[in-house]
């Protein structure tokens, strides 16, 4: 696929992704080592939906855009969602991972050289400790012994149990480094607010 550009929505204040809460310097930082230029929108619940269609629009205005991308596993009303803001914005929704095996998706992730960290935890699932933990081998098998124990933790967090953040890819030509954070706790979940990071070469 020619990919044309990154979207995400933040907070009213458009300093904040709106559901992971990191920073917007985060997102230029993924921006400019993947060589993909950046949308980003402030939003909020009441106007969400509203204003995503409107990104679209102004994405099909700058670049052709024919189809968006988007990650979601098999969680169905997910994915109602974005074939139906797709269909609103009259553009294809292309699911690339619906059907995969959580596990295959994992372990194929962490091989093909991804780097990622755990930015958000449920509770329910994960303690303040996971916070900044690397998405890995060790992180896998942690995640199938809380399922042998009959935890309803999904491997790629599929349900929200876990957020996490690509701080490198095969595809970028730097990698990002955290620097300063801090923990923030809100209903139910844990949250690591990254108040510094960089690009530094890999």
């Amino acid at each position: 696929m020619d990919v044309r550009f990154i979207m995400n929505m933040m907070d009213e204040n458009d300093e904040w992704s709106f559901v992971h809460r990191f920073p917007v310097e985060v997102l230029k930082q993924q921006s400019e080592a993947s060589g993909t230029p950046l949308l980003h929108n402030p939003s909020s619940m009441k106007t969400y939906e509203d204003d995503f269609t409107r990104v679209i629009s102004e994405m099909k205005e700058k670049g052709n855009i024919e189809a968006g991308v988007f990650g979601d596993i098999d969680l169905d009303e997910h994915r109602e969602w974005v074939e139906n803001i797709c269909r609103r914005s009259e553009i294809d929704a292309v699911l690339p991972l619906w059907g995969m095996s959580q596990d295959e998706i994992l372990t194929d992730f962490t091989k093909q050289g991804f780097h990622a960290v755990i930015i958000a935890c449920n509770e329910k699932y994960l303690g303040e400790e996971w916070l900044g933990r690397n998405i890995d081998g060790a992180f896998y098998n942690h995640l199938k012994e809380m399922q042998e124990k009959k935890s309803d933790i999904t491997t790629c967090g599929e349900a929200g149990e876990y957020h996490t953040l690509v701080l490198d890819a095969p595809f970028f030509s730097q990698r990002i480094e955290i620097l300063q954070t801090e923990h923030r706790y809100h209903n139910g979940y844990w949250f690591l607010e990254i108040q510094k990071s960089k690009l530094i070469d890999k």
